[in-house]
C-alpha cells in the first residue's frame, strides 16, 4: 500500500475544504466580495500548487523512513528549492489570466520552511506509527492526543494562510482597490484563520469519533 499516497490524498482533502469554506466566507465579506473576481482565481489554483508542495514534504517523510534515516533538518535539504519549481509552474498557469503575481520570497520562505518542518515531523510520527492491519485513522489517534492534533491542524493551516496573505499582496488590483490592498490582505488572512481554527476543530473531532455499533436486525 502506498501509504505516502494515502496521507497526501487526505491532506488535499483538507486544503480542498479549507479553500471551498474561505472562498464561501469571503463572498459575504467586504471589502473582499468587491475583490473576490481577482482573488478568487488564485485561491483556486493556490490549493492545487500547495498539496503538491505537501506531497513532497509527505513523500520525502516516507523515503526518510523506509531507508531507516534520521527525520532530521538534513533530511528536508532541497525541500524548498523543489517548491520553487512548483511557484513557477503556478506562475506560467496565473500569467494566463488577466492578473499579475510576483512571489516575495524573502517573505514567503521563512514560512514555508516552518510548514514545511511542521509537516515533515507530522508525516513521520503518523506514517511510522501507522500498522498496515490498522490504517491510517488509528495511525493519526496513536500519534496524537486530540487536543495537540487540533493545534498541528489549526498550525498547518494558519501558515497556509499567512503565506496567502503575503502572496495576495503581489496579485495586481484595479486602481480603485490599490488603496485597499493591505486591508484587503488582512481581512483575507482573518478569515482564513478563522476557518482554519473551525476546521482544525471539526477534523480533530471527527478523527477520534467512536463509530457507531451496528447492531444485530
Amino acid at each position: 500500500m502506498d501509504r505516502p499516497g494515502a496521507l497526501a490524498g487526505l491532506n488535499r482533502r483538507i486544503l480542498e475544504a479549507y479553500s471551498r469554506r474561505t472562498i464561501d466566507t469571503l463572498r459575504a465579506a467586504l471589502p473582499l466580495r468587491v475583490a473576490l473576481p481577482h482573488l478568487e482565481p488564485v485561491l483556486a489554483r493556490n490549493v492545487a500548487k500547495e498539496t503538491q508542495k505537501d506531497a513532497l514534504v509527505i513523500r520525502r517523510a516516507g523515503a526518510t523512513l523506509a531507508a531507516g534515516r534520521q527525520p532530521d533538518r538534513e533530511a528536508l535539504s532541497g525541500l524548498l528549492e523543489a517548491t520553487q519549481d512548483i511557484d513557477r509552474a503556478f506562475l506560467a498557469q496565473v500569467g494566463m489570466l488577466p492578473i499579475r503575481i510576483v512571489v516575495p520570497y524573502h517573505e514567503v520562505a521563512p514560512i514555508r520552511m516552518q510548514r514545511i518542518e511542521r509537516l515533515f515531523t507530522a508525516a513521520c510520527r503518523i506514517l511510522g506509527a501507522w500498522c498496515m492491519e490498522r490504517g491510517l485513522r488509528a495511525a493519526v489517534q496513536e500519534s496524537y492526543p486530540r487536543a495537540e492534533l487540533e493545534r498541528l491542524l489549526g498550525d498547518l493551516l494558519r501558515l497556509y494562510a499567512l503565506e496567502t496573505r503575503v502572496l495576495s499582496r503581489s496579485v495586481q488590483l484595479p486602481a480603485l482597490l490599490v488603496p485597499l490592498r493591505e486591508r484587503i490582505a488582512q481581512s483575507l488572512y482573518e478569515s482564513m484563520s478563522d476557518v482554519a481554527r473551525r476546521l482544525a476543530g471539526e477534523l480533530s473531532v471527527g478523527v477520534f469519533r467512536k463509530k457507531a455499533s451496528r447492531r444485530a436486525p
